[in-house]
């Protein structure tokens, strides 16, 4: 079997890369495979240097990650990553997350990549000398096309007529060196939301954490469809579905509000926990209640 090019990136957990509950926030996960990302195309011949000179670079377009453990201030934390597949223009990146050399991942993601011509921003056709830098033995028959092998996003259910609405401006800081939002900043996003959301239907933070439980997510999945820039306005809508005994999915659609046009969507499952044991929990039944009009029927 054809195997490809397998790439292991070390962290060192920085105690600002932690969330009030100590824990590595949700977007850090996603810098740390950006920057896994970028060193395994340079380990394959193909840095940012590289790139420019062909005139073409790569955008993500979907991402998908799975929570398994928590990290905290000092673990250390080994990605391994690896190229999965390619098509005429997107190619799918896998990711393990492991901690303090454990043997089982404690995350798991996958993100899909779309090839461009840089200076049209226009998809282009992965060129062979490529592919075959991050399949050293030899390109796996198939791997060209492997149109079959995708999910398309989930479309979500219709929203209720209690779905929330928060409004924010993107700021200089959301946005990386292309000029769009950081695609992890969009875990930022609908983080900051879901903490409105809560407390719109009367449920803050400190509410929460009196009455012993925490929501964390358990996977996230994102599709962007357009970027997001300096100053634009956006908004963004949010409801719940699929709700069991500790766990809910809450989708979100991030919209820009002066043409309304869809910038990206996310479908989030999210686990209710215990503050003292962060295992899960029975969802409060006060709480569902108080939450009705947000959740679909």
């Amino acid at each position: 079997m054809l195997m490809p090019l397998v790439y292991e990136h070390p962290f060192s957990i920085r105690f600002y890369e932690c969330d009030a509950h100590g824990h590595v926030n949700n977007a850090t996960y996603l810098r740390y495979m950006q920057e896994a990302a970028f060193a395994a195309s340079a380990a394959a011949g193909y840095d940012f240097a590289r790139y420019a000179a062909l005139g073409q670079s790569w955008l993500i377009r979907e991402t998908e990650i799975e929570y398994l453990a928590p990290l905290v201030y000092g673990d250390t934390l080994t990605i391994k990553t690896w190229v999965d597949d390619f098509r005429r223009v997107r190619s799918r990146r896998m990711y393990e997350f492991y901690k303090n050399g454990g043997p089982d991942p404690i995350a798991r993601a996958q993100t899909d990549w779309i090839y461009l011509d840089t200076a049209t921003s226009r998809p282009v056709a992965i060129p062979d000398h490529l592919k075959a830098a991050f399949f050293p033995e030899g390109i796996p028959p198939g791997i060209p096309a492997q149109e079959g092998k995708r999910v398309p996003f989930p479309e979500p259910p219709p929203a209720p007529p209690g779905m929330f609405t928060a409004t924010r401006r993107v700021e200089w800081r959301d946005v990386d060196g292309v000029g769009h939002v950081n695609n992890a900043v969009y875990l930022s996003y609908i983080e900051d939301t879901g903490i409105q959301v809560g407390a719109a239907f009367g449920w803050t933070m400190p509410r929460m954490a009196e009455a012993g439980f925490a929501i964390i997510p358990r996977q996230h999945r994102i599709e962007y469809l357009q970027p997001a820039l300096m100053d634009d306005e956006l908004a963004i809508q949010t409801w719940v579905s699929n709700g069991r005994r500790s766990t809910a999915t809450r989708h979100y659609l991030i919209r820009r509000v002066h043409d309304g046009a869809l910038l990206a969507r996310v479908n989030t499952l999210y686990v209710w926990v215990s503050t003292e044991s962060f295992r899960p929990i029975r969802i409060p039944g006060e709480f569902w209640k108080d939450f009705e009009p947000n959740i679909v029927a």
